[in-house]
This record gives structure tokens, sequence and C-alpha cells, in this order.
């Protein structure tokens, strides 16, 4: 079991990585809405666009949401993590009970295996 003060520690390194990504989540929407053109009343504009760009300008739109979801996805293990922090259950494999090493909580802050359980997981997939 962690001490207050290392747990206080991943705590604000969790905070601060959480509040990094929700201005990046928050970057790609913009991205995502655009300011660009609206490619779905081209009749509006005076300008013509060739398709391979409305093509382009779709798939970076695409892009941007992937990213968001993905960084969304990592938003809610960093959530998780907090929770176990607050339940007294962080560093703590979640699947052999083991503490999982400070390396791998530095390195990953959210992990809640430890590297041998998280070993075994990537091979069984």
């Amino acid at each position: 079991m962690m001490d207050k003060k290392d747990l206080e520690y991943f705590k604000q390194l969790i905070l601060k990585k959480r509040e990094e990504l929700i201005k990046q989540i928050e970057a790609l929407k913009q991205n995502a809405i655009g300011e660009g053109r609206d490619d779905t009343v081209p009749e509006q504009s005076g300008y013509t666009y060739h398709m391979a760009d409305i093509g382009t300008d779709a798939m970076e739109r695409e892009k941007s949401f992937y990213l968001a979801s993905r960084e969304g996805n990592l938003l809610w293990h960093l959530d998780q993590a907090l929770l176990r922090i607050e339940k007294g259950e962080y560093g703590i494999c979640v699947q052999c009970g083991k503490p999982i090493s400070r390396a791998r909580l530095e390195a990953v802050p959210h992990a809640r295996l430890c590297i041998e359980c998280k070993s075994k997981e990537e091979q069984g997939r």
C-alpha cells in the first residue's frame, strides 16, 4: 500500500495529465467542427471546390473525431485511476493483487495491471 505522500504525488500527476487531455480534446473538437468551408452547401460560396479538397476535409474531420474518441477513452482511464486513489486501491494490480511498480506508474499513471499481468493480457490477444 502506498503512503499518503505517494498517493498525492500520483493524484497530482493524473490531474495534470487529465487537464492537458481535456485541452487536447477541445482542440480536436474545434478542428473537427472546423472553421473552414462548409462543404454541405457549396452553392452559397463564391468559390468552387474540387471534390478532392472536400474529401480531404472530410477525412481530416474523421481523423479528428477518431483522435477525440481515443483521447476520451484515455480520459475515462484517468478518471478510473482517480477513483482507485479515493478508494485506496491505487497501485494494486486488479488481476493478481500485487503492487504495481513505481516505474510503471510513472510511465502509465492510470495503469491497473502490473507489468506481468499486462504482458499476459497482450499475449492473449
